[in-house]
């Protein structure tokens, strides 16, 4: 079975009207130009019947960068004392495909996507695509500071935690710390590496407990090392 939008020009009218509120109601914004937003909820699993001639890929791609654009703005706004590995780091959990699809979810895009029923496919992968496709029919139909504020207004802003996403963040190094004190264990991080080639940072960090190692942790940013290597600690104390 086809789920199909615009077959006559009566269900055109409907269904348009139908895509225009979803837009206004959850991301508020009020498309200018409806054709944008057409293709943004067309997956191409349906572009195998004649009336339906282009999918969301191309606007998915030029979605994910906008969107990526705008988290990166309001991040270096938003911590201004961060380095560029921490504000990467949390960029990367803020548009993850799990935290996309979560978003989309909670949006009820899936009711306005047009795809083919009945086949083994990921509808939470397609809800996540679907939504990064409607970023950029918003930006081709609006520009980018539109967008910009229905995706920091309207939708991470409702959507996403950031105070969990931050306290995800520092939660290994936590762990360990609050493990090792409740034990009275002598916690040591040491760095083995701090170095600089071709204009990247490099810290390599060395857990010791009671002065025996445990976990090593690579990254370019010394408080990403760190949790790294206390994450590796944690599983070799089996705590996680």
């Amino acid at each position: 079975m086809f789920r199909k939008l615009f077959r006559s020009s009566q269900k055109r009218s409907e269904d348009e009207l139908r895509l225009t509120r979803f837009m206004i109601d959850q991301f508020g914004y009020r498309p200018k130009d409806i054709a944008y937003f057409k293709i943004a909820v067309t997956h191409k699993s349906i572009l195998q019947k004649g009336h339906y001639l282009e999918s969301n890929e191309r606007l998915e791609f030029l979605g994910d960068s906008i969107l990526g654009s705008v988290i990166a703005e309001w991040l270096y706004a938003k911590f201004p004392k961060e380095d560029e590995g921490y504000l990467t780091q949390l960029k990367s959990k803020i548009v993850s495909r799990k935290i996309l699809s979560e978003i989309a979810e909670k949006l009820k895009v899936r009711t306005v996507i047009q795809y083919q029923e009945g086949r083994s496919m990921n509808i939470a992968t397609i809800e996540g695509n679907c939504l990064e496709a409607l970023f950029g029919a918003m930006y081709l139909d609006g520009g980018f500071d539109a967008v910009k504020k229905s995706i920091t207004q309207y939708i991470f802003g409702k959507y996403v935690d950031v105070k969990k996403l931050l306290a995800e963040e520092i939660d290994f190094k936590s762990k360990l710390l609050i493990l090792t004190q409740r034990n009275k264990w002598e916690l040591d991080f040491r760095v083995l590496q701090d170095s600089q080639s071709s204009n990247q940072h490099l810290y390599e960090i060395e857990v010791f407990i009671n002065d025996v190692k445990y976990g090593i942790g690579s990254a370019s940013s010394k408080k990403e090392a760190e949790q790294i290597a206390s994450k590796e600690s944690l599983m070799l104390l089996n705590e996680i």
